[in-house]
């Protein structure tokens, strides 16, 4: 590993940052100090989209970024822009700007220019826009001339800049090392030097222990570089996703390919296309929250994990590597390498469901994955997981035996139901009571059901709105 100077692209100039600069930094902070406070701090918890600035890839694409969660050292090499480097042809205020302003889309002002980059990246993606503007809370405009703005977006045609090739980096700060392999052995080797350091990819977590707690870790093994990690590829039997695939990639890539449609749907609802432009399917498995959004679909589409070591790759199911709370299966010296997704079977039932107190932009209350395949009328595989209800996201065992078997009717679903209680056992806490969450298991049950046998029923408030 070589020791280098922080540098990156800001606003379309090159950026060099003193030596012993500490790479944990937020970007956030960084760009307030810096004098550049058009970025704003609200939340300091990636939710409000306040500090919302953009990644420019060298392909042209345009990636919202929570500024709050977004350590320096993951800035490395890479190009972002902030509102002071958005400008008119004339050097004057950037179309998306003058229009906000022209539109009344503005009155206190203080989330504009992040809703501003938030639309200077939606000009170019495109795609719906509520699912854009989900991160990026205003007050006070009540959103209806914010979606006039939206409306009329063009993208600039602004050209996408020139990126270095990634390269090994190392950067020391007093008590801190942060590290930057750039390929898979570099990777290993440093994993079992530093077995207890941070594995950072995007952070989204991690990040928020150290932008809201203010924490200083001493080691960060940053895994933007390595290529293993950012492999994505769909064959015909599964999808097979690197641990560091950002989840926008996992989403665009879902909606493609038939059979993930209820997965992406889920995946849409992940945050904001803020988190998703950093966070990764290795980090939720890495943290194994119960309330890991990512996790009951890979469970109840029997996804597995390859961990590797410098002693090689090993792989076991989802199921085997989520041991308790914020407990998972990495051996000493081992990181996530990859996760394989089977394809749902054309025929199944295959629902997620996400229930918690806001559509958007929330955690969930209770999480569930449901895949069914019936022949001749009888259900022959169950895969039901719940996430909330528990310590850790797992299978639903004894409701999965109730169907088995069985024709998929009311009856059949009514005794899954009672053998659901004996398989979760929910806390309360302020999202939710104890028999809050078994009822809510219970109907999302029951919402399968409907959705199998009245497929013209409505069964969704947001889609009856």
């Amino acid at each position: 590993m070589i020791g280098t100077s922080l540098a990156f692209i800001l606003n379309g100039r090159p950026v060099a940052l003193p030596a012993g600069t500490s790479p944990t930094t937020s970007v956030l902070d960084w760009l307030r100090a810096s004098g550049m406070t058009g970025t704003k701090e609200g939340c300091a918890e990636g939710d409000c989209g306040a500090c919302t600035i953009v990644l420019e890839d060298a392909d042209g694409t345009r990636t919202p970024i929570n500024a709050c969660l977004a350590m320096l050292g993951q800035m490395q090499g890479r190009a972002i822009r902030t509102v002071e480097g958005l400008r008119a042809p004339d050097g004057g205020a950037h179309p998306i700007q003058r229009a906000m302003a022209e539109s009344d889309g503005t009155q206190c002002g203080f989330c504009t220019p992040g809703i501003v980059m938030t639309a200077w990246a939606h000009a170019r993606e495109g795609g719906e826009v509520h699912e854009a503007l989900a991160g990026n809370l205003c007050r006070c405009t009540g959103y209806r001339p914010i979606l006039d703005v939206f409306a009329t977006l063009a993208d600039d045609g602004a050209a996408p800049p020139a990126l270095p090739e990634p390269a090994p980096a190392r950067f020391d700060a007093p008590g801190q090392v942060f590290h930057l392999p750039a390929t898979l052995p570099e990777l290993l080797a440093l994993r079992a030097a530093h077995p207890r350091a941070w594995l950072l990819a995007g952070g989204t977590d991690l990040g928020l222990r150290v932008s809201d707690h203010r924490e200083q870790p001493p080691a960060i093994i940053c895994l933007l570089n390595v290529p293993e990690l950012h492999r994505l590829e769909a064959t015909p039997d599964a999808i097979e996703a690197g641990a560091a695939v950002p989840y926008a990639r996992l989403l665009a890539l879902f909606r493609r390919e038939a059979g993930f449609g209820p997965y992406a749907g889920l995946l849409a609802r992940l945050g904001s296309r803020q988190i998703r432009g950093l966070g990764t399917l290795g980090g939720n498995l890495g943290t194994a929250s119960p309330i890991g959004d990512a996790l009951p679909p890979l469970l109840a589409l029997g996804a597995s994990v390859t961990l590797a070591s410098q002693a090689g790759t090993r792989t076991l199911p989802v199921a085997d590597f989520l041991l308790g709370y914020r407990k998972n299966a990495l051996a000493p010296g081992e990181v996530i390498l990859s996760v394989t997704l089977p394809r749902p079977d054309p025929a199944a039932l295959f629902a997620c469901e996400k229930i918690s107190k806001r559509h958007d932009q929330d955690i969930a209350t209770v999480g569930a994955a449901m895949l069914l395949l019936l022949d001749a009328g009888l259900v022959v595989e169950a895969r039901l997981a719940f996430g909330g209800v528990g310590p850790i996201a797992a299978r639903a065992s004894r409701t999965e035996a109730a169907l088995l078997g069985r024709p998929f009717d009311e009856a059949a679903v009514n005794d899954a139901a009672e053998a659901l209680m004996q398989d979760i056992a929910p806390l309360s806490d302020w999202r939710g009571t104890a028999d809050y969450r078994r009822l809510v298991a219970q109907g999302v049950l029951r919402r399968l059901h409907l959705r199998a046998t009245q497929p013209g029923l409505p069964a969704d408030i947001m889609e009856v709105v």
